[in-house]
Order: structure tokens, then sequence, then C-alpha cells
């Protein structure tokens, strides 16, 4: 990648010590929702086995009711009493916030409060083992409703961490690496400039002082004066 170049001045030196304090916050704040995330993500994933588990376990019972209620029944009484439901559901579909994660929220509703509602057929002419699937799938709804929200909520929260993951290491391996890098150079730059400064003064001090006193002139005097000295002695 192509290097950035920038203006190496008090300016722009301030400006990127502020970029870099900057950035190493938003580094920090981000592996700490990346590690947050990745906890609440854990423990849904382990509640998402739990129901799911508990969910196969319920629609299987229910299954093998409905297969022994069938083979008991008649299909055109089996169809009959299953024909017009006594019982209504209603569901409220919402949203929370998770960590800037916008995961659902169901919530359902029955028409009615009295569990024994949900047969809609008389008891004369049926098999306790429809009554025993009707049941089946009335306790397994609940969970296969937290079960989707669960699972989509896992999915949604899967897509933030790598989004995250990336931004933390963006930030780790390129972007502060980079100012860091860039702040050293124009240091360097700038302490250079000031050294050839401060040579350049004492080069035009001792230029100005010569003009002033001839300092050059009177050395050689005295060094031609003290040669002739010696030489008499």
């Amino acid at each position: 990648m192509a290097k950035k170049q920038v203006n190496p001045t008090r300016m722009e030196l301030t400006r990127f010590k502020r970029k870099l304090v900057t950035a190493q916050r938003g580094h920090k704040l981000l592996k700490d929702k990346r590690d947050e995330l990745m906890r609440q993500f854990l423990d849904l994933v382990r509640k998402n086995k739990e129901l799911r588990e508990k969910v196969e376990e319920g629609i299987r019972a229910a299954s093998q009711n409905f297969a022994l209620a069938r083979a008991t029944m008649k299909d055109e009484v089996l169809d009959t009493a299953l024909l017009a439901p006594s019982q209504e559901v209603t569901l409220e579909a919402g949203e929370k916030n998770v960590m800037s994660v916008m995961v659902p929220q169901f919530e359902i509703k029955t028409r009615s409060a009295d569990e024994s509602n949900i047969y809609s057929y008389g008891f004369a002419f049926t098999s306790g083992d429809l009554d025993g699937a009707v049941k089946s799938l009335a306790d397994v709804l609940p969970d296969m409703l937290e079960l989707a929200e669960i699972e989509k909520s896992c999915q949604l929260m899967a897509a933030e961490i790598e989004k995250t993951r990336r931004r933390v290491n963006a930030l780790e391996y390129v972007m502060i690496p980079e100012m860091q890098e860039t702040i050293k150079e124009i240091t360097m730059k700038l302490d250079e400039n000031e050294r050839s400064t401060q040579i350049r003064l004492m080069k035009v001090k001792d230029m100005m002082l010569e003009q002033t006193y001839h300092y050059e002139e009177r050395a050689n005097a005295q060094f031609q004066s003290d040669i002739r000295s010696e030489l008499e002695v």
C-alpha cells in the first residue's frame, strides 16, 4: 500500500497524536464490545441447543401420537375433529437492543386463557392419542417461537461479531501502526530540522562576531607574534 505523504509540521504532529488517542480509545471499546458479544453469543448458542432438543422431542411425541390417532380413527372423523379450532393464537413481533444489535422478540397471546380450550372437538368419538398430540403441539409452541427468536438472534450477533472483529483488526494491525509510524517520522524530521536550524544559527552567530570583532585576524596576528617570539628566543 502506498505510503501517505504528510507535511512534517508541528500542527500535523499534534493532529496525528490526537487521531492516535482516538483510535486507541475506539480500539479498546470495540474489543470490549466484541468480548461481550462473544459471551452473550455463547450463552445463546447453549440455550439454542437445549431448546432445539426440547422442541424436537415435543414434535417427535406429537407425531407419534398423531400416527397412533390416525391408525385408530377414521380419516373423516379425524378431519372433522380438527376442522374448526377453538383457540386463537396471535404473535406480536418486536425488537430489543443487545450491544447495538437489534434482535427479534416474539410474544404470543391466546384468545382464551383456559388451557383446556385447545381441544376443538368432543371426546366421545376421538382417540386419546389425538388428545396427546394436540397437547404436545400446544406445549411445544412457545418453545418453538423462543427457538426461532434465539436462532435469529444468533445469526445477527454472529454477523455483528464478525464486523466488529474486522474493525478491531483494522485498527490494531493497520491504522494504529500507520499513525505511530507517521508520528515517528514527523518527530524525526522535526528534530532534524531543529538541529539544522541550530547549526545555521551558530554559523550566523560566528559570522556576525567575526564581522564585529575580527576574531580571525586577531588570532592570526597572535599566532604570528608567538612564532616570532619563539624564533627570537
